[in-house]
């Protein structure tokens, strides 16, 4: 994005105080203009026609009508990017997530309007506007929902003859959970274990992980503190709290989380998981950096090249946020920039391989 565009912002939320609440905290922003503010979808509607706004921050509960199936109406006639503010509960994640699948591109918690909003409203509307800006350049797709298991493709074979010390590690940010929902049912049940960082809040990493195990032949699951990496198994680093690494466990690995500063403004972070990643595992890896804004991940995957193991980035026309994965090409971190559908099958065809010299690039 541009450092002198103005993002201009229609806020769509049935709660006044929420819609009051965001309206001060991204006019704060000198990128930002709010363009209006909306309690009903039908009003919303009408304020999208005449405004064309950027971006648009949709409630999941609304009056009348859900903001999905809103999300679902009008995306395909008016292509904007949506963010969706959703409430840190159990439902609220599970709506989320069909808001994803539908074609919203991030997902931001509703502020807590509390007695501690006072005290952590700037830092909560300080990310909030870096994704509001972030959504702005994001390509929106339409209809790119994962689909039924029944047209999942057909699972990939996994190389024979492996060591059995091999690692998959995945990074993604905005448009992961798309991303993440197509090629995950493409691996096949004995697939060496794979370790992600998607970039998501508190308590919605785990109904995210429950949904994906119901559309994959691998185990899918939030990862715990002191997990052990098996075959088949994908875990995925908890949102919000704590950094994912991994530490040795008899000849194989198991799954390290902490407490820590954010590393390349998140937390969960790829670097973080990354680098752990080169340190243990080096030759035997491979890992691929997804679609998503800003850098987490692209030094961490050049850690993984240099220590002699395979790293792939999603291409930039696939992409529905193409940074991270723009980083990691730009850096050198990258051998090979593909499109989505095509990573699971060239990850696993680069088990077991070494780059050659002249590939590196950094």
């Amino acid at each position: 994005m541009s450092a002198q565009r103005i993002v201009r912002v229609l806020i769509v939320d049935d709660s006044a105080m929420v819609r009051k609440v965001l309206t001060m905290g991204l006019s704060s922003d000198r990128f930002i203009e709010v363009v209006g503010a909306a309690s009903n979808t039908e009003t919303a509607w009408r304020m999208i026609e005449d405004l064309r706004p950027d971006v648009i921050t949709l409630d999941v509960e609304m009056p009348e009508m859900d903001g999905i199936t809103f999300l679902r109406q009008f995306l395909p006639k008016a292509r904007i990017p949506t963010v969706m503010i959703s409430a840190h509960t159990v439902e609220g994640a599970r709506t989320s997530l069909d808001a994803m699948e539908a074609g919203a591109v991030d997902i931001i918690p509703k502020p807590a309007l509390g007695a501690g909003l006072a005290s952590g409203l700037p830092a909560m509307m300080a990310d909030i506007c870096k994704r509001v800006r972030a959504a702005a350049d994001a390509h929106v797709v339409v209809g790119r929902a994962r689909p039924a298991r029944a047209r999942s493709p057909a699972p990939l074979a996994t190389p024979r003859g492996l060591a059995g010390h091999e690692v998959m590690a995945l990074g993604s940010s905005t448009g992961g959970v798309q991303a993440l929902g197509t090629i995950l049912p493409m691996l096949p049940a004995d697939c060496p274990p794979v370790v992600i960082v998607q970039h998501m809040p508190e308590a919605f990493t785990n109904a995210f992980a429950a949904r994906l195990d119901g559309l994959c032949t691998v185990s899918v699951r939030e990862a715990c503190h002191g997990d052990t990496l098996e075959t088949g198994t994908v875990l995925i680093a908890p949102g919000g709290r704590q950094h994912m690494e991994l530490d040795r466990h008899g000849t194989g690995y198991r799954v390290r989380l902490f407490e820590g500063p954010a590393v390349s403004f998140s937390r969960p972070s790829v670097d973080v998981l990354f680098a752990s990643v080169a340190r243990l595992a080096g030759q035997n890896a491979v890992a691929a950096l997804l679609t998503g804004m800003g850098r987490d991940g692209a030094a961490g995957l050049l850690a993984i090249r240099q220590a002699g193991g395979r790293t792939l980035a999603q291409d930039r026309e696939t992409s529905v946020v193409y940074g991270m994965p723009m980083a990691a090409w730009e850096n050198g971190g990258a051998e090979a920039a593909l499109p989505l559908e095509e990573i699971p099958a060239r990850m696993l065809a680069l088990l077991g391989t070494r780059a050659p010299r002249t590939e590196l690039r950094a």
